[in-house]
């Protein structure tokens, strides 16, 4: 750079200069500023700046003063410290003047000697400041400072007075840490515009990058974000390996909130009048922090895969991609492009990872080989834990966008057609996530469709089917799945429950239905009467006590069929009862013939789905028959 090779020319010197400097050791034969009347006034005002310069350096020589070797400028005398900035950039005006007249002039070499001083004492204040204030000028403080301070306080050039003035205006309305903070900033910065402009930028950017590193790599260590490889990740308990993604997804949030934006902020604040330092400054203090903070997801995402750990994959999609705006900010340099790099490569593995993890958990559900029949036609537990796993996905539907987008569907034959809902696809938030998300409700529909014939009984696989869609639509109804698979799935499949139930109740219900005559009321013999009794008596009790064991887990379903299966028997009994109960004969022979009355009736149909053990359904029975006004009714307990 153009101000280093200005260093070479103007400050090298062939033997080691002391830093003892004064007045006195000048050359013999020279003043420190001479009167000579020929002499120009610029030639003059040079003399002036080298010897005030001078004085103020010596002063704070720890050489030659143990006050200054104990004691901060910047600390004890803020006012001292802009007056000797100031001194050592008139300084560097005079020297730049003595070059184009000439490079070797004794006056040149003086300079020099009192800047290399000045240069000492700089980074002795500059390694002060950031290390006496690690505390006020942490991350967090400098990335919450207001817009006001860092407008005016933060961006003072310490010309004089003023700087102090507008400290103390901007502190008027900010906290004692935001203060202390906003003043380090601003000490740090002239003195780093003042070492740069003299070319002493290297050992300024070394101190910086010392201690501006270890305070990233400390809160990266803080944050529990420790380096890891894929074997070890293979053998930790899942319960370890969630406490590491949690952490991790917490150290995402706060380093792109606090730990990276505030040393961003601050580099680039203390470096401003260097474009190039500042970049090459930010990406070596962020890059090994930030590249082990962004590694960890794409370490994890080659690792031994598991159904159970898609979600925390898909958490650390989210916490990447919802960062995303943030990340190429902050590491918008070329200098920091490896960042930025791996931070898109772990979002292309944890991609793959959840694509692969969902082939596995599809093929888990078509493989499943239990044979084992749900006891009374209840909801299966595949269907369950399948459900369970669609619905939890179906909450990431905002990143499941971004991963489906560029994924294979699966093939248009696999997929019944009227299988999706609308007929504009693009009515879905995504189309190809609705169609993979319906197409393993699909594929879990027929696996339950195939366990379904396990059953011997007809009618109970038919209540299986209308238990197991019912939960399927209950948990699409309640769920973010009902938004990527739109009302009309829904309206569509709770006919298709409905269907179900229906063939249930016919084929259960439908010899007890059969028992009576087309019209109940019709005129018949007793003997007639008895029959038809007889007969509802023996199919009753025969359905019965094959469906007292029959579940419906949800309840509107379960009072859906109860009511229609009411509905069609208790009316019609009750109207024949009425019409032919009487024409039987005495009570006694009336006890033979009719078993039930309609009320008990009505009480065993309520007990139905419920699994109810059969001494409570006597008990229930028994309690409703006592209760009622007909003397001829009594309990009877199934067989």
């Amino acid at each position: 750079m153009p101000r280093k090779g200005m260093r070479s020319l103007c400050f090298s010197t062939s033997k080691t200069l002391s830093f003892s400097i004064s007045r006195n050791s000048l050359p013999a034969g020279t003043s420190s500023v001479s009167t000579t009347p020929s002499r120009s006034f610029s030639d003059a005002m040079i003399d002036q700046s080298i010897e005030a310069a001078a004085s103020m350096v010596t002063k704070w020589n720890p050489e030659t003063s143990a006050y200054a070797g104990v004691t901060s400028i910047f600390y004890e005398d803020k006012r001292e410290a802009h007056q000797f900035i100031k001194c050592v950039n008139d300084l560097q005006k005079a020297m730049h003047s003595l070059v184009s007249e000439d490079s070797t002039s004794e006056r040149l070499i003086y300079s020099q000697s009192i800047m290399q001083i000045a240069m000492k004492r700089l980074q002795k204040e500059f390694y002060q400041i950031l290390s006496m204030n690690r505390a006020h000028l942490d991350p967090e403080s400098v990335s919450t400072r207001s817009s006001r301070t860092s407008a005016r306080s933060s961006t003072s050039d310490y010309d004089g007075d003023d700087g102090d003035d507008e400290i103390r205006v901007a502190g008027d309305s900010i906290s004692e840490v935001e203060q202390v903070s906003n003043m380090a900033m601003a000490d740090l910065k002239s003195i780093a515009e003042c070492m740069i402009s003299a070319g002493y930028a290297k050992e300024c950017i070394n101190i910086y990058k010392v201690i501006r590193k270890s305070i990233i790599d400390e809160g990266i260590y803080r944050l529990g974000v420790e380096r890891v490889s894929s074997s070890q990740i293979n053998k930790m308990d899942l319960e370890v390996l969630e406490l590491r993604i949690k952490n991790w997804l917490e150290a995402v949030k706060i380093s792109m909130r606090t730990l990276f934006t505030g040393e961003r902020i601050l580099c680039d604040h203390v470096f401003a009048s260097s474009d190039y330092i500042r970049e090459s400054c930010f990406a070596d203090i962020a890059r090994e922090g930030a590249l082990l903070l962004f590694g960890f997801p794409e370490i994890v995402a080659k690792s031994k895969k598991s159904q159970e750990k898609l979600f925390r994959v898909l958490d650390m999609y989210t916490a990447i991609s919802e960062n995303w705006p943030e990340i190429d900010s902050i590491f918008a340099f070329d200098s920091t492009a490896i960042i930025r790099n791996q931070a898109l490569t772990s979002l292309i593995r944890l991609t793959e990872s959840v694509n692969s993890i969902l082939q596995d958990f599809e093929s888990t559900v078509q493989k499943d080989s239990s044979k084992s029949k749900v006891h009374g036609g209840g909801v299966h537990p595949l269907t369950i834990r399948t459900m369970n796993y669609l619905s939890l996905l179906a909450d990431y539907s905002n990143v499941l966008v971004d991963i489906f987008r560029d994924w294979p569907l699966p093939e248009k034959t696999s997929l019944p057609e009227s299988y999706f809902d609308s007929s504009d696809p693009d009515e879905s938030p995504s189309p190809a996530m609705s169609h993979r998300l319906a197409w393993l409700v699909l594929v879990l529909l027929c696996k339950i469709d195939d366990k379904a014939k396990h059953y011997k009984d007809i009618s109970i696989s038919y209540l299986f089917l209308a238990n197991n869609l019912r939960h399927v639509v209950s948990m699409v109804r309640t769920s973010n799945l009902k938004y990527l698979l739109g009302d009309d799935w829904i309206v569509k499949h709770e006919a298709k429950v409905r269907q179900f139930a229906a063939n249930y109740e016919k084929l259960a219900w439908d010899k007890v239905f059969s028992t009576f005559p087309e019209n109940p009321t019709a005129e018949i013999s007793p003997d007639q009467a008895k029959l038809i009794f007889r007969n509802f008596n023996v199919s009753f009790e025969e359905t019965y006590r094959k469906q007292r064991s029959s579940v419906v887990p949800d309840t509107k379903l379960r009072e859906e069929i109860k009511q229609s299966i009411s509905r069609k028997l208790l009316a019609v009994y009750r109207q024949f009862y009425d019409k032919h109960g009487h024409t039987l004969g005495g009570e006694r022979h009336v006890r033979v013939v009719v078993k039930y009355v309609p009320e008990e009736v009505e009480n065993y149909l309520s007990g139905l789905f419920c699994e109810m053990p059969e001494s409570d359904i006597s008990s229930s029975s028994h309690s409703s028959s006592s209760s009622s006004s007909s003397s001829h009714r009594r309990q009877w307990r199934f067989l």
